[in-house]
């Protein structure tokens, strides 16, 4: 049997699924006390819908994100936020909390960490 793909993981675990996923991540980015200040308050759904096609394309579903934004250009649209060593265990916490906390099956949540988690190294900057 051979390893689950990220491309077909939208098809696996379904829209509300990962919707789910990223609305219990940014229920938690306000009270962190890294993450809350990186992100302006009144930009949070923005941000969680950014996220959501990011993430759904990225994971096969639909291709909105790029149709809307462009390529996603992960390190440029990060550049401008200090993302360092704390900021980046900030984050892979929240999001492994977040992946946890939608109680996806064990492969697709062991997939989606492997995954976010390395882009999330890629992403630190100082």
């Amino acid at each position: 049997m051979s390893e689950p793909s990220i491309d077909d993981l939208y098809h696996r675990i379904g829209e509300a699924k990962l919707r789910q996923v990223v609305a219990a991540f940014y229920r938690q980015v306000p009270s962190n006390p890294v993450l809350g200040p990186m992100y302006p308050p009144d930009d949070l759904a923005a941000a969680e819908e950014r996220l959501y096609g990011f993430l759904a394309q990225r994971f096969g579903g639909p291709t909105t994100y790029s149709e809307q934004r462009g390529h996603p250009r992960l390190r440029m649209r990060h550049a401008p936020f200090a993302v360092d060593v704390t900021a980046r265990d900030h984050w892979i916490a929240t999001m492994g909390a977040a992946i946890d906390e939608a109680e996806l099956p064990v492969i697709d949540s062991e997939t989606m960490k492997h995954f976010l988690f390395s882009v999330a190294h890629q992403m630190q900057n100082r």
